[in-house]
C-alpha cells in the first residue's frame, strides 16, 4: 500500500462517518504550493463557503501559500466566511491527510475564530 492509497482509505472512512452523521463539513485539501478549505452542505451538493491561498486578497498578503502561516490565515478566513453564512458547527474532513503541520494549523485557527468541531 502506497501513500496515495493510504490517504484515500483514510478519506473514505472519514467521509462515510460524516455522511452517517448528516452534518455540514469543513473539507480541507492541500498541495505543495496551496491549501484549500470548503464548507459543504449536509448532502454534499452545495459549497456554502470557501477559502484558499489562490484568492487574490490572500496572495497579496502571503509570499508562499504552502506553509503553516498560510494555513492559519485560511483557517481564519474560512471561519469568518462561515460565521457570515450563519454556520458555527461543522465536522472536520481532513481528506485523509494526517493531522499535523498545515492541517492542524488550519483547524486551530478556525477553532480560534469561532468554528466548533
Amino acid at each position: 500500500m502506497n501513500n496515495a492509497n493510504s490517504r484515500s482509505r483514510r478519506a473514505r472512512k472519514t467521509r462515510a462517518k460524516i455522511a452517517e452523521l448528516k452534518v455540514t463539513r469543513l473539507s480541507v485539501h492541500r498541495t505543495n504550493t496551496h491549501i484549500y478549505a470548503q464548507i459543504i452542505a449536509e448532502g454534499g451538493d452545495k459549497v456554502l463557503a470557501s477559502a484558499s491561498t489562490v484568492e487574490a486578497e490572500v496572495r497579496n498578503e502571503l509570499k508562499h501559500g504552502g506553509n503553516v502561516a498560510a494555513a492559519a490565515l485560511i483557517g481564519k478566513r474560512i471561519a469568518e466566511k462561515a460565521k457570515a453564512a450563519g454556520i458555527t458547527k461543522v465536522a472536520f474532513d481532513r481528506s485523509g491527510f494526517k493531522y499535523h503541520g498545515r492541517i492542524k494549523a488550519l483547524a486551530d485557527a478556525a477553532r480560534e475564530h469561532g468554528l466548533s468541531f
